[in-house]
């Protein structure tokens, strides 16, 4: 007789997770909210997904002027908001991925994000494409651990 492997015992402890997630989540959205055809963020257990969050102004369709520093500005802002919703803060965050439409614009945004993510930084990727929704030139998205 075969024994289980360790990819076997994988995933059934995936599963069980899955299966108790269920539907137990909360959409977390400060109003108003400006593109009511997503969820600014959905909490599931003790992980908050938050979308993509650009340099809008909150409410508005609005992006701030003043390049991808401003931009960048805005956009965590925007995220500390929306985690303040629910009694979170950056220092809460542990993962996040930003989009820009020019990777030459990196080390500028790098620049406003290292002042938000000052000490323990989260897990990041940064990547590169063609447009962002609005003319933005820098989104992200980030997932947070709730206590």
């Amino acid at each position: 007789m075969r024994r289980p492997t360790m990819l076997f015992w994988a995933s059934l402890i995936l599963l069980a997770a899955c299966a108790t997630a269920g539907p137990h989540r909360q959409v977390v959205a400060p109003s108003p909210t400006p593109l009511p055809v997503f969820s600014p963020a959905v909490r599931t257990g003790n992980l908050v997904f938050l979308s993509g969050q650009i340099g809008a102004r909150p409410g508005t369709r609005e992006i701030v002027p003043g390049g991808v520093e401003a931009e960048t500005t805005q956009v965590l802002d925007n995220i500390r908001v929306l985690l303040g919703e629910i009694g979170l803060g950056l220092e809460d965050v542990v993962k996040c991925t930003v989009f820009l439409t020019d990777i030459r614009d990196y080390d500028a945004m790098n620049k406003v994000y290292a002042r938000y993510f000052t000490a323990a930084p989260p897990a990041r990727s940064t990547v590169a494409g063609s447009g962002l929704a609005l003319g933005a030139k820098v989104e992200i998205e980030c997932i947070a651990a709730a206590p």
